[in-house]
């Protein structure tokens, strides 16, 4: 019977929840545990060991053994090599920041395993085991999908600029692709219309006047709910605003009260 962590995609957790969940060695990037029969497998960005990556849905892990040639018949290699056929379940997670293990799914093999050269931990170059991965039924939506790239910047942000800079010439030139769910609100075009209206043109919070036009002529303005409808805000005259791009977004990034309370007085007098 397969193993359920009962886990979503983007759950944080510590070392300690991995070993009571799963029951397994509190080390290692490959953690085999016999009484769940499961293989978890531990992709470090904070460490620069392996060449793990994303291409497209598939997920290349780089198997195990930091220093010299790797063998495919060597422990836990061996295990994720037979996991179509031995009835282990498979569960990548991610380290984006030390110690924290970010949940992506379930996985499985999904071609055979390939040899290619990497450095090891000495700056060696040396033979690895590469494994093919796809999540296995895992949705992932944008809102966790945009977190996860987020955690991720932040991490490259404590680096210094030479090493920043090393990773940005290691890096894929084509970027990986990824399919994700969004969850849009259906919102009332004539509630958009009225705000944009009774704007006539000006930023609601800065004062300015819309920086460029619509090919239609229209001063161009984007529509803003004070309380997110994600927060349970309404999507009404009562609770929406134009806003210049620049203005939108630091809403959606500060979210200031201040600003919040400027704008829902403004809304207040324009509809009183």
């Amino acid at each position: 019977m397969a193993f359920d962590p009962k886990l979503n995609y983007g759950d944080e957790l510590s070392n300690d929840n991995l070993r009571n969940i799963f029951k397994c060695s509190p080390q290692g990037g490959m953690r085999k545990s016999n009484k769940t029969n499961t293989l978890l497998l531990i992709s470090d960005n904070t460490q620069n060991y392996y060449n793990d990556r994303w291409d497209g849905d598939i997920f290349y892990y780089t198997g195990m053994g930091l220093e010299g040639d790797q063998s495919i018949t060597f422990m836990q290699n061996k295990t994720l090599a037979e996991s179509n056929i031995n009835g282990v379940d498979v569960f990548l997670f991610e380290v984006n920041s030390p110690r924290v293990y970010t949940f992506i799914g379930k996985v499985k093999l999904v071609g055979k395993p390939f040899k290619e050269n990497q450095p090891d931990k000495n700056n060696n170059l040396r033979s690895v085991w590469v494994f093919p991965l796809k999540l296995v039924n895992q949705i992932i939506t944008l809102d966790q999908f945009i977190k996860k790239q987020q955690l991720e910047e932040k991490k490259i942000k404590k680096l210094s600029l030479s090493e920043i800079l090393k990773k940005a010439k290691k890096a894929n030139k084509v970027p990986g692709k990824k399919e994700v769910i969004a969850k849009v609100y259906e919102r009332d075009p004539s509630i958009s219309a009225y705000v944009k209206f009774k704007a006539n043109g000006i930023c609601q919070l800065c004062g300015s006047p819309a920086p460029f036009k619509t090919l239609s002529n229209e001063p161009y303005l984007e529509v803003h709910h004070v309380i997110w409808l994600s927060q349970n805000g309404e999507d009404s005259i009562n609770n929406t605003t134009a806003l210049c791009p620049n203005c939108h977004k630091k809403m959606h990034i500060l979210n200031l009260e201040e600003d919040k309370n400027h704008l829902l007085k403004k809304i207040y007098s324009a509809n009183n």
